[in-house]
């Protein structure tokens, strides 16, 4: 499970054996989880799931991957070779 980022408590990763799957990124913060799919073309992210997330805390983490939309995709890319 490489670790792309740790920021305000966030962790946000991807797991290993997903590189078949589009570009997404997992995050944890305490009990709270979440997946999004990251659209490069579009420079959009779509919710998959997320688990005991307010409203709040969900407007915080699409910011904190927006922020960092480009240096995500480029990790996927180096981890998985694309």
């Amino acid at each position: 499970m490489p670790t792309v980022l740790m920021i305000f408590g966030w962790r946000i990763f991807f797991y290993s054996n997903e590189g078949n799957e589009p570009i997404h990124v997992q995050a944890q913060k305490a009990e709270m989880e979440c997946k999004y799919w990251l659209i490069s073309e579009t420079f959009e992210i779509v919710e998959e799931y997320n688990f005991n997330m307010k409203p709040s805390d969900k407007r915080e983490i699409r910011k904190i991957i927006f922020e960092h939309f480009d240096y995500i995709i480029q990790q996927w890319n180096l981890y998985f070779k694309k």
